[in-house]
């Protein structure tokens, strides 16, 4: 299967479950992330503000921000911009409804990586939504470790990928 076609397949998936069973398998997943070890030792952490239909992730980042360094994605022209989550940062909708912390970018350093996916397969491959930010980001940072979420129909065999797309370290599902 190619990648767009893919792609509606997966959101073919997730319309078959309800945000109940969503939300409630996200808990799960983000149970696992909130005790691996990665995730433990890393100060500055870069999580994703998630989408509807994604492993739902704002209210992990409400509890986490004030014990960790939470580094957001924005998304300016075909780039990534990674702004910190200050205390008392505000929020704007980004360019794909997503919402975005309104702060200045953050320079510094980052200790582990938390990316969204369409789906993933066992050997790290990501299929994301068709734009590239991510294997651009995340080419820029290759001495960062990277976990993938996602639901369990996410997980595939196999994805299809390009020389350019970006081994993701680990996943975390059910």
């Amino acid at each position: 299967m190619d990648k767009k076609s893919l792609r509606q397949h997966i959101r073919t998936l997730k319309k078959q479950h309800s945000q109940e069973e969503l939300r409630s398998q996200s808990e799960r997943i983000l149970q696992q992330l909130a005790v691996h070890p990665r995730y433990l030792q890393a100060e500055k952490v870069m999580l994703y503000a998630s989408l509807p239909d994604e492993v739902q992730t704002l209210d992990f980042i409400e509890i986490w921000r004030h014990r960790k360094t939470i580094i957001l994605p924005t998304v300016t022209g075909d780039d990534i911009i990674p702004v910190e989550l200050a205390e008392n940062v505000t929020f704007a909708e980004g360019d794909f409804h997503i919402p975005e912390p309104q702060n200045h970018p953050y320079t510094g350093d980052i200790d582990l990586i938390i990316v969204p996916g369409m789906a993933f397969d066992t050997n790290g491959h990501r299929l994301g939504r068709g734009r590239g930010y991510y294997d651009r980001f995340l080419a820029l940072h290759p001495q960062v470790y990277t976990i993938g979420l996602c639901f369990d129909f996410q997980l595939l065999p196999e994805v299809p990928s390009e020389p350019h797309d970006r081994i993701i370290d680990e996943i975390i599902t059910l």
